[in-house]
């Protein structure tokens, strides 16, 4: 995985040297910033494929970080971070980032994660059997430029919200389940995916219907899971 560039972002020269050496060890290329504003410097400067980034810096924390990053980019970001509550992680879910995990970290976990995000990322738009090109009533998603539109309006979406959407849009009217949809998308087994996926859902809603609260598309199934109406 050499040809990919991680970008870790923490205060704390230790942590980001310690996550440098594991992925260096996968053959993955790092480059480092100590804080939010210079996390945004680099993205000017450098190719990058996937963030790291811890959750309290000084500057620019991780949160802000990424909502600013969100304004521009769909790379895929992990929040860093040693608050283990789930108000956390959906927060940081809420405003953009594909993945959390909580110091003290497990270095395996964080190296898997890393590249299973990395792996979505470059292979977004690859389910097999459908058209390039897939329009529902003026939402559109074109699979080979990894887009997605509404009446001709591109719609900035993060990699899994893309993820979800192309879900869904290849197989329309058909319901999936929210462990089906955290099993495909996220490929690992569901444990407690209610909320993630429901986070996710609504994110895109905003994103994609006029009404989010009356959607057009993306409809839910009460009990059952969701799908994006025909």
């Amino acid at each position: 995985m050499n040809e990919f560039s991680v970008l870790v972002v923490d205060d704390e020269k230790e942590i980001r040297d310690a996550i440098e050496i594991y992925l260096k060890n996968e053959g993955l290329t790092v480059v480092q910033a100590k804080d939010g504003i210079e996390a945004i410097e680099m993205l000017d400067t450098h190719q990058i494929h996937l963030i790291v980034m811890d959750v309290m810096m000084p500057k620019l924390d991780g949160i802000s970080t990424t909502f600013k990053i969100r304004e521009q980019k769909n790379i895929p970001i992990i929040i860093l971070s040693a608050k283990s509550e789930d108000t956390d992680k959906v927060l940081g879910l809420q405003i953009g980032a594909d993945d959390y995990v909580t110091k003290p970290f497990n270095p395996l976990e964080l190296i898997a994660r890393v590249k299973s995000q990395l792996r979505r990322y470059v292979t977004l738009g690859t389910y097999e059997g459908k058209t390039e090109l897939i329009n529902l009533n003026g939402l559109t998603l074109d699979k080979e430029a990894k887009e997605v539109a509404v009446n001709g309006e591109s719609v900035k979406l993060t990699p899994i919200e893309y993820k979800i959407v192309e879900l869904l849009m290849c197989y329309p009217g058909r319901v999936f389940s929210i462990t089906d949809i955290y099993e495909r998308v996220w490929k690992e087994p569901s444990y407690n995916a209610e909320n993630t996926v429901a986070v996710h859902i609504r994110k895109i809603r905003e994103k994609i219907e006029i009404d989010p609260k009356n959607p057009r598309y993306l409809k839910v199934v009460w009990g059952i899971g969701y799908k994006m109406e025909k």
